[in-house]
């Protein structure tokens, strides 16, 4: 009889799963460094009950967005992009509009692109918060703050 044969991996339910706030502030954050924090936190894999197939029942607030860092001259280079639906219907931002217009998508498209393409990435997503200024509504849920990264 083999010693491996009684190793089984477990599998946790997300309901099973301790359900946990976190707390970004985007302003003393790198955008990309940030987001990938996010998605790992949303994913579940920075705990040791990680299971593939359900989301790690963690709500992720971040606020102020609009003064998110960003490091070399994506400021000024980086372009945001859109297609309406229409011929000829290719829209693009850069990214100081975006800042003016939309600055919640700013972070919010970072994450987004970093989680899985699939139902599960969409549910995950639906548990990011995110403020353009540094008041939120959350407090009673006691997120903790992510100082480093």
């Amino acid at each position: 009889m083999s010693i491996h044969q009684n190793q089984r991996t477990a599998h946790v339910k997300a309901s099973d799963v301790e359900e946990r706030w976190l707390l970004f502030d985007a302003s003393q954050h790198t955008l990309g460094r940030m987001a990938t924090r996010i998605a790992t936190c949303l994913i579940g894999k920075d705990r040791p009950t990680y299971t593939p197939s359900e989301h790690g029942n963690t709500h992720v607030v971040v606020i102020n967005s609009a003064k998110a860092k960003m490091t070399g001259k994506k400021g000024d280079s980086k372009e945001y992009q859109h297609y309406t639906g229409y011929p000829s219907g290719r829209r693009v931002l850069p990214t100081s509009r975006m800042r003016e217009r939309r600055p919640n998508d700013i972070v919010t498209l970072a994450v987004r692109r970093m989680l899985p393409k699939n139902r599960l990435g969409h549910t995950m997503l639906k548990n990011l918060i995110v403020y353009p200024a540094d008041v939120h509504s959350h407090s009673a849920q006691k997120p903790v703050l992510v100082e480093e990264l």
